[in-house]
């Protein structure tokens, strides 16, 4: 990982705490009583010691004061370095994307809604200086029952002048024809609100079921013991990766060691890698694994034509793959336990309508900074209650892409591997439960990955995850509606597994809490009541951390990232219902390479490994012999630029961020207390993530 820049968060890493441990010690050659001093007489009497430890105790104490008052002290200069690093990091942000913008052409990713930001931002910042004149003019007339929307309008004898009659006439407009569009969406978005918490309701109370309950997909008797005669099914392996030299080498370590005898599995590294250092770095490795007598692959496209689908569609395609049963799929960061395969394939024995076992991720880094830590919160939800209760109570849930066995006859009666999304891993769920495959989801057994650890690699993967689903969603509906399954099914997978959790919930999120929430504001006669901003979203936060209790801390937090990460999740969803241009986009997800929570130097042992110099040497499995490779000077230079990381500035978030500002200083206006509250939280929560100080910090 790349050096920080001197802001040390103090919600980073966990202090590592040692353990007490008592420690007995039994020796017949030394005994207690045998020690001469001032209390042993007392001790071989059996009576207890005389109370001398009044001063030792005293002495303890003071030190523990005083390793407290350290440790704050410590504390307080963190916090003062993060300040005083803090203003010339964000200049430094600033000036790189003011260079940028001057160097790049054309519109970004989401140009539109950001010009809808700012042109929303100036009307606010129009109108609040009109409440201001308003209110230092005494202009500004409450309303004398909050049950009624009227307001009082003056006299004519108490109008003072052309511009106190304008801002009446405005007040009046705005209160008979503004305030009744702002309402009935408002109540339409409230709607969609409350429909989605019963559902979140529903899958905890599922969960808790299965808790209560014990249930769980279970394997009978032992099948691996001795003398049980089973017959290990012929397994396929599959790692497909691209560019991703951080973490390369783990990934095949770690499938090279999954306990199965070693002609029953074969490894096929499927690599789309398009700089030949880090092809020729996968192929040493591949040999080095084969001349230890593992059966794995190595295989490379030149053209990379749908991405990961098109990748494990030509994979398939082989003439050997009809002589194997199962498939597990694992993407380049993950690291299987060499028991993996055991815990996993069982589950297919005597089942034949089970076309997939899902197990569950788990991540190594989920402590290193706020952003993965609030990452693992969503991610331990997904898992432990949405895949879990969709699997024990529907046998259905999206693949997660990753750590899944597939049984081949699944996957070829379904269609294979298609190129016509990004979301390849639901495409092929969908088509597999529409022919009548059930799918098993393993909560027990869980694959060490990798979280994001900066937020630009996070957004590029939300975007990529809601807008993936929408352009999918576009092209299979047909296919629900006209499948041969109950009519139930069909309704579960379009109106819970489409619309409710991939297009209603970013949509009300962020028209919610970013666009009718400061509207109002400006339009007090459209308030929105305390328990839509406050009690609701508390309690659906308090749902989502109950699968991972030591996140509790970071509760409010969690709601606040939630809904600033919603104006990512919205112009995803957009994107990909109306197919704009990045609907069909894969950026590979920046990986730092750690094999472990206690790994803190393999990152950078991967970059010394990977920034080698224009000319090196590697020996080729296939011939045997020393190969030099040449790269050319401009095409390194060029690779070293494109693989520079920097913390980069985010325009439309620090947009909401300022309309959020503007929107609780308004508030003030009007003495409504909650809302200037979590207008002013919500504004800088988004000033953080737009500065991009969220995640990692790099120099």
């Amino acid at each position: 990982m790349s050096p920080g820049l001197g802001l040390a968060y103090p919600w980073g890493r966990d202090v590592r705490r040692g353990t007490p441990v008592v420690v007995t010690m039994e020796n017949p050659n030394y005994s207690v009583v045998e020690i001469d001093g001032p209390g042993a007489e007392a001790l071989r009497a059996g009576l207890p010691p005389a109370d001398k430890g009044r001063g030792r105790r005293a002495k303890q104490f003071t030190w523990v004061l005083l390793l407290r008052a350290h440790r704050a002290a410590g504390c307080l200069a963190s916090l003062a370095a993060v300040f005083w690093a803090l203003p010339s990091a964000v200049a430094k942000r600033f000036r790189r994307a003011a260079s940028a913008a001057a160097e790049g052409s054309g519109h970004g990713r989401g140009w539109m809604l950001y010009r809808f930001i700012k042109g929303f931002l100036a009307l606010s910042l129009l109108a609040l200086a009109v409440e201001l004149a308003a209110y230092w003019s005494g202009w500004h007339f409450q309303r004398p029952n909050l049950a009624v929307p009227e307001l009082r309008v003056p006299e004519v004898e108490e109008i003072q002048g052309w511009a106190h009659l304008a801002y009446l006439t405005w007040m009046s407009f705005r209160a008979d024809y503004i305030r009744r569009p702002i309402e009935f969406l408002s109540k339409a978005c409230i709607l969609l609100f409350v429909v989605q918490s019963l559902d979140r309701l529903v899958l905890c109370l599922g969960c808790f079921w299965i808790k209560l309950k014990n249930i769980k997909p279970r394997i009978e008797g032992d099948p691996f013991r001795e003398g049980s005669g089973y017959l290990h099914p012929m397994v396929l392996v599959q790692i497909p990766m691209c560019n991703e030299k951080e973490v390369y080498e783990q990934s095949i370590s770690a499938a090279c060691q999954l306990d199965w005898p070693r002609d029953k599995f074969l490894i096929q590294v499927l690599d789309d890698s398009s700089d030949e250092s880090i092809q020729m770095l996968i192929k040493t490795e591949v040999s080095k694994w084969t001349k230890q007598g593992v059966n794995i692959v190595y295989r490379h496209r030149v053209l990379r034509t749908g991405y990961k689908a098109g990748n494990l569609k030509s994979a398939m395609s082989c003439d050997y793959v009809k002589n194997y049963e199962f498939v597990v799929i694992f993407d380049a960061d993950f690291q299987p336990s060499p028991d993996f395969l055991k815990k996993t394939i069982p589950h297919f024995e005597g089942n034949p309508e089970i076309g997939l076992v899902q197990a569950r991720w788990s991540f190594v880094n989920k402590d290193e900074n706020l952003l993965t830590r609030l990452q693992n919160i969503n991610l331990c939800f997904h898992f432990e209650v949405e895949q879990q209760v969709n699997g024990v109570f529907l046998n259905f849930f999206g693949f997660n892409g990753t750590a899944g066995v597939w049984r081949i006859q699944a996957l070829e009666e379904s269609g294979g591997w298609l190129e016509r999304t990004t979301v390849e891993d639901m495409d092929i769920a969908l088509r597999a439960h529409l022919n009548g495959w059930k799918f098993i989801f393993l909560n027990d057994v869980k694959v060490l990955c990798e979280l994001p650890e900066s937020y630009e690699a996070y957004r590029k993967q939300q975007h990529r995850w809601h807008s993936g689903p929408m352009h999918f969603f576009r092209l299979c509906l047909l296919d629900i509606i006209t499948a041969k399954i109950s009519s139930w099914k069909k309704a579960n997978l379009i109106l819970l597994f489409f619309l409710l959790r991939k297009l209603i919930l970013p949509f009300y999120s962020f028209t919610l809490f970013c666009v009718i929430l400061p509207l109002t504001m400006f339009v007090p006669e459209a308030e929105l009541s305390v328990w839509v901003i406050c009690y609701v979203p508390v309690c659906m936060s308090f749902l989502n951390i109950l699968p991972s209790p030591r996140s509790f801390p970071f509760i409010v937090p969690y709601l606040l990232f939630e809904n600033t990460l919603s104006v990512t999740k919205f112009n995803a969803m957009l994107s990909g219902l109306f197919k704009l241009g990045s609907s069909y986009e894969w950026i590979v997800t920046k990986k730092s390479g750690r094999s472990s929570e206690l790994d803190l130097f393999t990152a950078e042992d991967k970059d010394k490994k990977g920034a080698m110099l224009p000319q090196f040497q590697k020996q080729l499995p296939e011939k045997g012999e020393l190969v030099e490779i040449n790269v050319p000077r401009k095409q390194h230079k060029k690779v070293s630029h494109d693989t520079e990381k920097a913390n980069k500035i985010y325009k439309m978030e620090l947009a909401l961020s300022l309309l959020l500002l503007t929107a609780a200083t308004r508030s003030l206006l009007s003495a409504q207390g909650i809302h200037f509250y979590f207008l002013l939280f919500q504004g800088v929560s988004f000033l953080v993530v737009g500065l991009d100080l969220i995640g990692e910090q790099i120099s």
